[in-house]
């Protein structure tokens, strides 16, 4: 079975830093680039914050270009998403999700595997 396990949530005081983890399963990683979503509270889901694609690259929406990191380690078939400088407007359910060979940010349509979420909360 095909298993996104999203991690790492929690509360965390404006300005302070959160990594997430999103470990995979059922599915060949290295076919896949995993991007992270995030919903907040009455919202859509967004798009993707940033890829991770299958050849190593990396994107970041301009929304948090500078303050996530993305990174992979295919070893361990495990995403993260280090999340610094965070914000009360960070506030959202995170997800991870899996595109086959996606080279661009995309939207939730793009995007095959979902993980079930984790939320984190930013206090001001």
């Amino acid at each position: 079975d095909v298993q996104l396990q999203a991690s790492g949530g929690g509360l965390v005081q404006a300005g302070g830093s959160l990594r997430l983890s999103c470990a995979a399963s059922g599915f060949t990683f290295d076919d896949y680039a995993i991007g992270w979503f995030r919903q907040a509270p009455g919202k859509e889901r967004e798009g993707a914050l940033c890829i991770s694609s299958s050849d190593g690259s990396t994107y970041y929406a301009d929304s948090v270009k500078g303050r996530f990191t993305c990174s992979s380690d295919n070893a361990k078939n495990t995403v993260y998403l280090q999340m610094n400088s965070l914000k009360p407007e960070d506030t959202a359910v995170y997800y991870c999700a899996a595109g086959v060979n996606l080279d661009y940010l995309g939207v939730p349509y793009d995007y095959d595997y979902w993980g079930q979420g984790t939320q984190v909360t930013v206090s001001s």
